[in-house]
């Protein structure tokens, strides 16, 4: 049984990160006036929906102040394994210097 309840730990602390990377995500595009939804549609154009990016749009969760840097919000989705959002994300901040 012990090990069912550390199975369980492990997966919601896995969930918990990731929605914090979703977070994170979210308010980098809100930083550069970008849409999230576009970005990852961008990235991912065979998923229809991603129900987590759009939960976390649509709360309020006080990121307003948080400016998140274009190497942080890299390293964070590529250790998450978002290398394709990453890539996207990484046009994006070339795009905008220009």
């Amino acid at each position: 049984m012990e090990f069912k309840n550390i199975d369980e730990q492990v997966i919601q602390k896995y969930k918990e990160d990731e929605t914090l990377m979703v977070r994170l995500f979210v308010q980098w595009c809100t930083n550069y006036n970008l849409d999230p939804q576009s970005l990852y549609q961008k990235a991912y154009p065979a998923q229809s929906f991603n129900e987590l990016l759009s939960e976390v749009m649509d709360s309020d969760d006080g990121f307003d102040e948080l400016h998140i840097d274009n190497e942080t919000m890299l390293d964070v989705l590529q250790m998450f394994g978002n290398d394709d959002l990453a890539f996207v994300v990484a046009d994006e901040f070339h795009r905008l210097d220009k």
